[in-house]
């Protein structure tokens, strides 16, 4: 089993208590809009981390950052962006088992066309009355679960 850590939308804002929930996973995907170099420093203390650029990393450290990023966990492929309209290709003909976006901030897990779209909600400032929390995807025996994990 595996356990992938899912971040978004942090804003410059990385909490302790996403911090808690991160530690101890064996990856860590942040789906963008990161706000400073900063945090993505952080999350490197706890693990492995990939991570694409959203529409408010436009400082110079956020050049490196790609728009868009792909991941495998033991056999499971992942796509990641941040904003999901500007998806420009079908998952499922791609092969792609999971989509991980941020953008909204809203908390989501669906499952369409036999892909599942994660998007972890927004773990940085509270904004628009919405959760602040962090996601988890579980890989085991190539089938994937997520997990939404509310932190404040």
């Amino acid at each position: 089993m595996t356990v992938i850590g899912v971040i978004s939308d942090t804003h410059g804002l990385l909490r302790p208590e996403a911090v808690e929930v991160l530690r101890g996973v064996s990856r860590i995907l942040h789906a963008g809009d990161v706000g400073t170099p900063e945090v993505l420093e952080a999350l490197h203390q706890i693990g492995p981390v990939t991570a694409v650029r959203g529409n408010v990393d436009r400082d110079s450290w956020a050049s490196e950052l790609p728009t868009s990023e792909v991941v495998d966990m033991e056999g499971v492929p992942i796509y990641m962006l941040h904003n999901l309209a500007e998806l420009d290709l079908k998952p499922e003909a791609a092969g792609f088992a999971v989509v991980v976006y941020g953008h909204s901030h809203v908390p989501k897990s669906e499952v369409k066309n036999g892909v599942l779209y994660f998007n972890p909600g927004s773990a940085g400032p509270c904004r628009f009355k919405l959760p602040v929390t962090v996601g988890k995807l579980v890989v085991e025996d190539g089938a994937v679960r997520a997990e939404i994990v509310e932190i404040v």
